[in-house]
């Protein structure tokens, strides 16, 4: 009888739920954290005296290593050890925030975020690999994914309430000082209740494919990013997004003949997995819409304060969970993912059409709460099937990869989206004023004409994303599911029975 150190897929049932809100809490941060300094930037320029048009750079910098270095963070941890990558993340991601929240100088402040998302590219695939590994073939599995991807679909809205909460009742520091309170105690519980997965045999990194990869989504992001404070035909957006599509075509040629590739491509060329990607990025780049335009409509327009804009946020969040936990454990396990995904998206349709019917004058009540509860619905229903069905059936040494595409896919899906559709709300803003010259409240009936043509385009992401449901997610999903936690069943029995 060996007595090798089990995997995490052979825990013991009693701390499963344990880890599951060690693995939460991580997610949770590093989503949230993705939001929770918007609503601060205000307070932070006044404070460190840097220019409203480099503020956006205190967003970008968390978002372009955050989005470069996920497929890497995945693989190291698929390498070495999730257990101590899921720590040494989040030990970063607390260093990198106490930085962010000393800054004295801008220079500071961005390169906090900027550590701050390289550990979060190295924390997020490795909480999501340890759930998927720790819940295999167990029949607690679709109430996990249900917790968890409410978690990770709510976190941004849950950032932006936290961030108006502590920017007015403490300071704009406390949005990154947050982390350490949250940070610590979870690697702390980290450490005692996950156990080590050793790997029999490691195989060498693929540094060129890392290279591509990281170089591609790094300029992937920074074009859009650049799109969206210049223009589309700015030299440097053309650049960038050139340079993106030859890096990534490169990386994927480079995959399909390396011995051990970073990505291995049979992951993503699964439809049930590679459509679970397409719609999460789809509704990421969607969603973005609802936390980017609403929070200016309801602070600019209807005049709330950064803490009352986080309150109007809570009936999404609250839908979102209550959805993705019911979804996850209750109808996904019947139908599968593809007919939840297409409800989702047309319920999301339907909410982004509500939006555009926002009036300067507008209420809270009949103008943006149906539309936030619809959007909570609709995301509850991507978001859980969509995790669940992205990493189902993968081989336990390729969770931290299949896991990292969840998180690329959503970061890279909303980087773009924020980008195309503030260039959209700029440039329909900017028409209105041209052919409405001289009318009264004129700059309020151009954001309003701005926020109700982006939202249009948002209908039209989830239109899009309905038609990739509908093409591409197989009909069987139901059966793929029984059959993969069927096989994981066997192999956990057979890993138990050899310890």
């Amino acid at each position: 009888m060996t007595h090798s150190s089990p995997a995490p897929a052979a825990a013991a049932p009693a701390n499963r739920w344990a880890v599951l809100a060690v693995l939460g809490i991580a997610q949770l941060m590093v989503v949230l954290d993705a939001t929770i300094v918007n609503i601060a930037l205000p307070s932070a320029q006044r404070a460190l005296h840097f220019s409203t048009d480099s503020r956006q750079w205190v967003v970008t910098a968390y978002a372009l290593a955050f989005g470069s270095l996920l497929l890497l963070g995945g693989k190291l941890g698929d390498l070495f050890d999730r257990k101590w990558t899921l720590i040494g993340g989040l030990t970063g991601f607390a260093v990198a925030s106490a930085i962010g929240g000393l800054a004295q100088s801008f220079g500071m402040l961005v390169a906090a975020r900027a550590l701050q998302g390289a550990f979060g590219a190295i924390l997020a695939p490795s909480a999501l690999g340890l759930l998927t590994v720790t819940f295999a073939g167990s029949p607690d599995r679709p109430k996990a994914f249900g917790i968890f991807s409410a978690i990770a679909a709510g976190g941004a809205s849950v950032g932006l309430l936290l961030g108006g909460v502590l920017t007015q009742a403490l300071s704009w520091r406390w949005s990154l000082y947050v982390n350490l309170a949250i940070a610590v105690p979870t690697a702390v519980m980290a450490l005692r209740l996950l156990r080590n997965e050793r790997q029999p045999a490691r195989a060498p990194l693929d540094l060129p494919g890392v290279a591509l990869a990281s170089g591609g989504l790094f300029a992937l992001v920074y074009g859009f990013s650049n799109a969206e404070t210049t223009s589309w035909t700015d030299p440097v957006t053309i650049v960038a997004l050139g340079l993106s599509a030859m890096l990534l075509i490169g990386f994927i040629a480079f995959e399909r003949r390396v011995e051990h590739p970073l990505l291995p491509l049979h992951i993503v060329w699964d439809r049930a997995r590679g459509g679970a990607y397409a719609t999460i990025a789809l509704a990421g780049s969607a969603v973005f819409a609802v936390f980017l335009f609403l929070t200016y409509y309801l602070q600019q327009s209807l005049g709330y304060s950064p803490l009352k804009t986080g309150l109007a946020f809570l009936p999404m969040t609250v839908m979102i969970v209550l959805t993705a936990t019911t979804v996850q454990t209750r109808i996904l396990p019947r139908t599968g993912a593809k007919p939840l995904v297409v409800t989702g998206m047309t319920l999301g349709a339907v909410a982004m059409i509500l939006f555009t019917q926002l009036t300067p004058h507008g209420a809270y009540a009949s103008h943006v709460l149906p539309g936030l509860l619809l959007t909570g619905v609709g995301m509850g229903c991507i978001f859980a099937p969509a995790f669940s069905t992205a990493t189902l059936g993968v081989e336990s040494h390729d969770a931290g990869i299949a896991s990292a595409m969840v998180n690329t896919s959503q970061q890279v899906g909303g980087s773009v989206g924020t980008a195309l559709l503030s260039t959209i709300f700029a440039s329909a803003a900017a028409s209105f004023v041209s052919a409405h010259a001289n009318t009264a409240g004129l700059t309020t009936a151009a954001s309003i004409h701005g926020y109700t043509t982006a939202f249009q385009w948002a209908a039209g992401l989830f239109g899009v994303g309905l038609l990739v449901a509908l093409l591409i997610l197989p009909r069987d999903g139901a059966r793929r599911a029984r059959t993969a936690q069927a096989e994981a069943r066997n192999d956990l029995t057979l890993s138990l029975e050899t310890t």
